[in-house]
């Protein structure tokens, strides 16, 4: 995924998003003891709005203007992160000893609670658990685990069309620790300063911390008095990722971008998970629910913000249904934005990218589906002081020429992605099939592109043809 701004253009992209749907962030919230039931609808309403905003990440906010004013999900992600600093906000909200205002609070914190079930309910998969004994080594590790502190809600089982997962004991609510994991018992780079290998780690110039735990977990491995002999006899013999792809696999994504990535995965750094802080209070790490989870299903792990390249690459699969982070990098200058210092935050964007135009609610004129920082970019690099505020013939003629440029672009690209045939997909190994996915995907999105440049075009000759009359 490319890297589109720093932190401060991230901010203030979202500050000026802010006060385009007409929120300010400064603005305080007050709550009143008068306030209807639809008054506080509405105040909940204005409060996730906002947090929708600001945890929009970069790739959501360079979309964001296909969202129109932020009414609705812009993706889980998002939608669980804003529902639930809203009901931190509101568990720390200060409020007066009025018990109508402790009430209104508790209700809010209710309504709230119930979103987070709704946002849940509506990306529940069910759960087919079709025995435990093929995870027999999994359960084993967990009770040593459990022996050496480590607490949890959870088993292991083998789940239909997923493989080994866990699956939760009981109701687990959003919010709760369904797993707890001591520092004692997870593979860090604690065990290096243990290690023997660390005085020849120490000579090597320049490497680093995670390829020298990569190492001496290879070592470890092979070591029948390991403390994690349990943990390594669980992994499998292989590792069936973009990492691991045969030559027929490789030349089935040739045209796309994966290709590239995957053989830069192989030069570069081994791939290390990070999962998170290290609670300070219990020295563990804990994994905290999102979302309800309930007893008999399977709880998943989120694998963050990532493209199905990368979790093709590394993880080996490709997400079910639309990816928001599916996204395609353009190869574009910039450099006729640089001197623009007081212009929109659009101008200040390093790279610019696209994505499936189905994810996008405005398709109307000037907009089309496609992202506004990428438009508004090639509208200035055609015309400095082109603006996309009127039906000009002018601009119209302006966005003929930029959808135009893009169609050409994406039609190249598309001729590139040949056809796989059916038959021979069917009868192929994983990898291949993977790989044929992979690039029936960048097949569709770049399609969904060419159709709104193809819209676009219709809509714009019409107006053209209104204004000749």
């Amino acid at each position: 995924m490319p890297q589109i701004w720093g932190s401060r253009i991230a901010a203030t992209t979202a500050e000026k998003l802010l006060e385009d749907i007409g929120l300010n962030v400064e603005s305080p919230v007050c709550i009143k003891s008068s306030s209807t039931p639809d008054q506080l609808n509405d105040l909940l309403n204005l409060l996730i709005k906002r947090a929708r905003v600001i945890n929009l990440n970069e790739v959501e906010l360079y979309f964001s203007g296909d969202v129109v004013n932020l009414e609705h999900c812009v993706s889980p992600r998002n939608e669980l992160e804003a529902l639930h600093s809203v009901h931190e906000a509101i568990n720390n909200a200060v409020s007066s000893e009025s018990c109508t205002i402790k009430n209104i609070k508790r209700k809010l914190q209710e309504e709230t609670v119930n979103r987070i079930h709704e946002v849940g309910n509506k990306f529940r998969e069910e759960t087919r658990v079709v025995g435990d004994s093929s995870v027999e080594k999994e359960n084993k590790l967990l009770e040593w685990a459990i022996k050496n502190g480590m607490k949890t809600q959870l088993h292991i089982a083998c789940v239909e069309g997923a493989g080994r997962g866990p699956i939760a004991k009981e109701d687990l609510k959003a919010g709760h620790v369904a797993l707890e994991v001591p520092l004692s018992v997870i593979i860090s780079s604690e065990f290096l300063h243990e290690s023997d290998m660390l005085p020849i780690f120490q000579k090597v110039d320049g490497i680093s911390e995670e390829t020298m735990l990569l190492l001496w977990s290879m070592k470890e491995k092979h070591n029948n008095e390991s403390k994690f002999r349990l943990y390594f006899d669980t992994l499998p013999e292989n590792f069936n990722t973009g990492l691991s792809f045969g030559i027929d696999a490789v030349m089935a994504l040739d045209g796309t971008l994966l290709l590239d990535e995957i053989v830069q995965a192989k030069e570069t750094c081994p791939h290390i998970m990070h999962y998170g802080r290290i609670d300070a209070s219990t020295n563990s790490l804990k994994f905290s629910l999102s979302r309800t989870c309930f007893s008999g299903e399977q709880c998943f792990l989120s694998y963050g913000n990532f493209s199905s390249s990368h979790l093709l690459t590394f993880y080996g699969f490709l997400p079910r249904g639309d990816n928001p982070y599916d996204i395609i990098p353009l190869d574009i200058d910039a450099a006729e934005d640089e001197d623009s210092e007081d212009g929109p935050p659009a101008s200040k964007w390093s790279s610019h990218m696209v994505r499936g135009t189905w994810l996008s609610k405005n398709h109307k004129i000037f907009h089309y589906g496609l992202p506004s920082p990428l438009l508004d970019h090639l509208r200035r690099a055609r015309n400095p002081t082109c603006q996309p505020n009127t039906s000009t013939r002018e601009l119209l003629e302006a966005d003929l020429d930029v959808l135009g440029g893009l169609s050409s672009t994406f039609e190249g690209m598309m001729e590139a992605l040949s056809h796989e045939n059916q038959e021979d997909r069917e009868s192929a190994g994983w990898d291949v099939k993977l790989a044929t996915e992979f690039k029936s995907l960048q097949r569709k999105i770049i399609s969904s592109i060419l159709a709104s440049c193809d819209s676009g075009c219709k809509m714009l000759e019409s107006e053209l043809c209104k204004q000749r009359v």
